[in-house]
């Protein structure tokens, strides 16, 4: 697939082939969803916490005798069916973590660049730089670049000019081409890639194939 090559200005200077294995590759939409899900169970704290009948600060005498009242008999004022008494089986602290092969982490990213591809949200540039942090030329440029919608831009490497220019933007958002993951590149209608980040994207999601089995040797005539 060959996609048009922009510089800042929206001009097309020339043409860039992306690798037919990542952004051409089966699109896989369970894959997809369960990578999502995982990245978003990952980043929960799991820090909640309801305190439990031993837990709660209240008085450990019985609410009334055993016997002779006519009434229900209470052993504890901190039984969950009593205000302010302890909760039954509410959330303690847990682990959400889900583990994934990386192999799959990946091919849920070839899946998600290529429904990019298909749709024609991904958009390449030559490079994008600023020598200081300008906002407004920023969003002029990613106007005339990629137009309306929100955008993730993939950067190569550390840029401070660039980062800071994009982070006050609200339907952009900046993401270094190493740390692409499938949250963020679901969750933006387009994608911007200078030339060096696609480079680091092709570089990273080129998984090693696996090797065909070595065919049998053929038996000698005797």
């Amino acid at each position: 697939m060959r996609v048009d090559v922009k510089n800042m200005a929206g001009e097309t200077v020339s043409q860039v082939e992306l690798a037919p294995a990542i952004f051409e590759a089966p699109i896989n939409v369970g894959l997809m969803h369960q990578a999502l899900q995982r990245q978003l169970a990952n980043a929960r704290l799991g820090t909640h916490d309801t305190q439990t009948r031993a837990e709660v600060t209240r008085t450990g005498a019985k609410a009334w005798r055993q016997k002779g009242t006519g009434r229900a008999r209470q052993g504890s004022r901190r039984a969950p069916h009593w205000r302010g008494g302890g909760v039954a089986f509410g959330p303690h602290p847990r682990s959400y973590r889900q583990a994934m092969p990386r192999r799959m982490r990946h091919a849920a990213l070839r899946s998600a660049l290529s429904v990019k591809a298909a749709d024609d949200a991904i958009v390449v540039v030559d490079a994008l730089t600023l020598t200081e942090p300008r906002t407004r030329e920023m969003a002029q440029a990613l106007a005339r670049v990629v137009g309306a919608g929100s955008v993730l831009v993939l950067l190569p490497d550390r840029d401070e000019a660039v980062e800071r220019s994009i982070r006050n933007l609200p339907d952009a958002r900046y993401l270094r081409a190493q740390y692409l993951n499938i949250r963020d590149l679901l969750g933006h209608d387009r994608l911007l890639i200078p030339l060096q980040a696609l480079d680091v994207i092709q570089a990273l999601l080129s998984d090693r194939a696996v090797p065909a089995p070595a065919a049998p040797a053929e038996e000698e005539s005797a």
